[in-house]
């Protein structure tokens, strides 16, 4: 029986693992997330034959598919693609699949999460507790998020689910998408058509766009002093969708009245400077998107995404170049597959 050859990124979870194990006509071989890339090429070309690769942080381009022969697809653990050349996998007819629909919730909730840390000032009111400073408590009043004005930037899955979240809340929801028509947003959320006006009147600033040569440095120097001093920005997106220079400065010289950032550029940032070390500025490490219960989905939907592709039967809506199966397999092009590049 002619095996297939899998390399997959050790934090793929322990279903996805199980899924690609279990069949006899599958080899897996684990590489560390972190892999220097040279150490990939040389992984990649320690083998005569390569057909699907599962990645996390690791890139993915012209020079690895060149020592990648037997090549059929590329799956990524999550959902966003911007480490993988598409125009290349897409002219080598090499399907790209990502998890959709597997952490769009935890992303939303991650940024719900921001929000109400940001609003309620947990970090500030828990280092009184701990300094033994209670008596300054109402130096640090918490705010309320209903009645507040959100801003979003990008609406897909990932959007979509926050501005649900923050209506419920009783926050006005206003979206930035110019990608999308306004019957397309959830109900409630209002659509605007120029971002400069809708940045001076947001008291929260959210981005979930994906990083693009359009995107980079979306949120400017410019576009961060339009901001009222009381707002805050948060980013679960990528770093470098806001000019982290421009938003230091903005945030030391109070500016603005802080940020919540999961994404950095580059990662992890410098220890002990730049933005990680103002105390007005709360962060994970790119961690938003990795729940326990995503974690699972993802293992299972990134495995899935390869076997499928191997046994003739991909999801296109789980394709980024689904254009490639037309070629393949003959199927067609859903609408659906549309909104795959916004989830992040």
């Amino acid at each position: 029986m002619s095996r297939k050859r899998v390399l997959i990124a050790h934090i793929l979870g322990d279903e996805g693992k199980q899924m690609l194990r279990k069949r006899d006509d599958i080899e897996v071989v684990e590489f560390e997330n972190t892999i220097p890339q040279s150490q990939f090429h040389a992984l990649l070309e320690s083998f005569d034959a390569v057909h699907g690769v599962i990645l996390g942080l690791t890139r993915f381009g012209a020079a690895e598919l060149q020592r990648a022969p037997g090549l059929q697809v590329v799956s990524r653990i999550g959902v966003g693609f911007d480490a993988v050349d598409i125009p290349v996998m897409t002219e080598a007819a090499i399907a790209v699949m990502v998890c959709a629909n597997a952490n769009h919730r935890a992303v939303a909730e991650h940024t719900l999460g921001f929000m109400l840390s940001l609003a309620k000032r947990t970090e500030a009111l828990t280092h009184l507790v701990r300094s033994g400073n209670w008596h300054r408590r109402y130096e640090y009043l918490p705010s309320e998020l209903e009645g507040r004005e959100a801003l979003l930037i990008g609406c897909g899955r990932i959007g979509a689910r926050v501005a649900t979240l923050l209506l419920a809340l009783g926050m006005r929801v206003k979206v930035y998408d110019p990608y999308l028509a306004p019957q397309q947003l959830p109900p409630g959320a209002q659509p605007v058509a120029v971002l400069e006006h809708a940045l001076a009147e947001a008291d929260y600033v959210s981005l979930h766009c994906p990083k693009t040569d359009e995107t980079i440095g979306l949120l400017s120097a410019e576009r961060l002093a339009l901001m009222k001093p009381q707002a805050y920005v948060i980013n679960t997106a990528r770093g470098g969708i806001v000019d982290e220079q421009a938003l230091y400065q903005a945030l030391l010289e109070k500016r603005l009245a802080g940020a919540a950032l999961d994404v950095f550029l580059p990662e992890p940032p410098v220890h002990g400077s730049g933005l990680p070390s103002l105390d007005n500025v709360i962060c994970s490490p790119h961690l938003a998107g990795v729940s326990r219960e995503a974690v699972s989905r993802m293992a299972k939907l990134a495995a899935g995404n390869v076997l499928d592709v191997f046994d003739a039967q991909p999801n296109p809506e789980n394709a980024v170049n689904p254009q490639v199966f037309d070629r393949a397999f003959h199927l067609p092009d859903p609408e659906s597959a549309s909104t795959i590049p916004y989830p992040i």
